[in-house]
């Protein structure tokens, strides 16, 4: 955990939170660690701890939760949701942190929106995927293949329309989305 410096601590912070819609019940934590125990991003990223985002939200360190990278790696899978004995809703509390660490300028606006279409483009993903195991040969790889490379292509775009400011060249004939 970072640092804990009193004079920087925001005593109000966690009455915000839990103002919001879907985090009402988020100061109930006494860090069992059952969302963490249970979440698949922990079991891949072991800095991700929705334990230690509560925590250090509880005890008021707006900057270092909202500025924070990890705010953006939880794929909204609710395992934590459903199996938290003090029902927490530990999604829901993400998308406030999210929504107020872009509404205070510590990400882009345009973030939020952006990690909800990677997590529905991931599920989609996800599914063709699990398609090919069960029913293989039956073309779902090639639709797979297909959104992947569609969105690795719009992540390219993006990354030099914001590195140059400018839009990428289209195709002739090709419109707008």
């Amino acid at each position: 955990m970072a640092e804990v410096r009193l004079k920087e601590l925001d005593p109000k912070f966690k009455y915000e939170i839990a103002s919001q819609p879907g985090a009402e019940n988020f100061k109930r934590c006494f860090s069992c660690g059952t969302c963490t125990a249970s979440c698949p991003v922990a079991e891949v990223n072991e800095e991700y701890d929705p334990r230690k985002i509560i925590r250090m939200a509880i005890l008021g360190m707006r900057e270092e939760v909202l500025s924070s990278d990890i705010l953006w790696m939880c794929s909204r899978c609710y395992t934590c949701y459903a199996r938290c004995p003090q029902d927490v809703k530990f999604t829901d509390v993400m998308v406030v942190l999210r929504d107020m660490a872009a509404r205070e300028g510590h990400a882009p606006p345009e973030r939020p929106e952006d990690i909800r279409e990677l997590d529905r483009f991931v599920q989609g993903l996800r599914c063709e995927m699990v398609r090919d195991m069960l029913h293989p040969g039956n073309g779902h790889e090639k639709a797979a293949e297909s959104m992947l490379k569609e969105r690795l292509k719009r992540s390219t775009e993006k990354g030099q329309r914001k590195s140059t400011g400018k839009q990428p060249a289209r195709k002739k004939g090709t419109r707008k989305r």
